[in-house]
């Protein structure tokens, strides 16, 4: 049973269609009942897993066919970083051979490619040398609060792991992810009248200024470690000194090592003026996800499947988290197996309609053949 890219876009366009944001639980969890529906009616084995803390359902498929050995993972996320309403300024539109939309690069493409690739399979009804599992998330964009642990369980079962995360620079997958670490700075000065009794206050303000550059001296592009200050707030009138101040600070990272590292050292930062105290929280959210020989293998295993199909496969590092972080320790893991395109998280996201029918076989043969 062949692909046809009319039928795939159509599949895509109605998940797109059915907006879900991390933080519209109920829009997510509508959403993925309909996938659980469609999966159970090929055949699957369909567990849905209430969400929880504010986020929604996760749905958990398994191919009929049973195995007592290591299986094959494969992992989507179906919430977005786009509001409700999205769609109203940003729809659904085909121009040129690319076609628009919310989540529709990441990942509602691959997932949906992915999607249809696991249910050819199971309307085909013959066994794949691994049973395959098939997870998809509810709370990826924030960092899966909720489902990290059943992620790390599910790795720990898998002998192999695929994420439709979207293609990246032209279709390559992803073969090794930095690690991403979140902190938040907390700072609390003494407030005053900014005219009459400036020399009394602590400005948190002005301290906040002093971490920031700090912070941001932290990057270095030659070991490949970014800071980056994003968010920032703090006082409460131009005429008083700011008692108390706040930022939210990311920082990337390319290894386990450099991970420990530069987490102590944001931990342990300690305020210029003495009498501020500064508090910082957080740590690391994923695991720095490395081309192990392992993944390496694996990697060799598509690009000769993609050969086949007729298309040249490459691969490479990338600075954004993904799930995949947290099972590359556990298993081969392949990221970026979804859709090409680009503007992933922006307002002209977008895929490329000549990569549907070439990745979703890819998807499909790394199903059928691995072993």
């Amino acid at each position: 049973m062949s692909f046809n890219a009319d039928h795939l876009l159509a599949n895509i366009r109605a998940w797109v269609e059915h907006e879900s944001p991390t933080d519209a639980p109920q829009a997510v969890s509508a959403l993925m009942a309909k996938v659980a529906a469609e999966a159970l009616a090929a055949g699957a084995q369909v567990e849905i897993i209430p969400g929880r803390d504010g986020y929604g359902d996760h749905v958990l498929l398994r191919s009929p066919w049973p195995s007592n050995q290591a299986g094959l993972l494969v992992m989507s996320h179906l919430d977005t970083v786009h509001p409700m309403g999205s769609l109203a300024h940003m729809p659904f539109r085909v121009e040129g051979g690319i076609a628009y939309g919310p989540g529709i690069y990441d990942m509602k493409g691959g997932a949906r490619l992915a999607f249809e690739a696991f249910l050819h399979l199971l309307r085909a009804g013959t066994p794949t040398p691994l049973h395959i599992t098939y997870l998809f998330t509810a709370d990826e964009e924030v960092g899966s609060p909720t489902s990290v642990e059943l992620i790390r369980r599910l790795g720990a079962q898998a002998k192999y792991v695929l994420v439709t995360e979207p293609a990246r620079e032209g279709g390559k997958i992803v073969t090794a992810r930095k690690g991403v670490a979140r902190f938040d700075v907390h700072l609390k000065g003494r407030a005053a009248h900014s005219g009459a009794r400036h020399e009394d206050g602590r400005s948190a303000i002005n301290e906040m200024a002093h971490q920031v550059l700090a912070l941001h001296a932290m990057t270095d592009y030659a070991c490949g470690v970014t800071v980056n200050v994003g968010v920032v707030a703090g006082g409460t009138r131009p005429n008083v000194v700011a008692a108390e101040a706040r930022m939210e600070v990311d920082m990337r990272v390319p290894t386990p090592e450099i991970a420990a590292e530069m987490v102590a050292r944001v931990l342990a930062l300690t305020p210029r003026d003495p009498d501020v105290t500064l508090t910082v929280t957080g740590g690391l959210n994923r695991p720095p996800y490395e081309k192990s020989a392992g993944v390496a293998a694996l990697f060799e295993r598509a690009k000769a499947l993609a050969a086949g199909i007729g298309f040249t496969l490459e691969d490479l590092k990338t600075g954004g988290g993904s799930d995949g972080n947290f099972t590359a320790d556990l298993a081969p893991t392949l990221d970026g197996l979804g859709v090409d395109g680009k503007g992933g998280h922006t307002d002209y996201e977008q895929i490329y309609l000549s990569s549907l029918v070439p990745r979703a076989q890819l998807l499909k043969q790394l199903m059928q053949t691995l072993d």
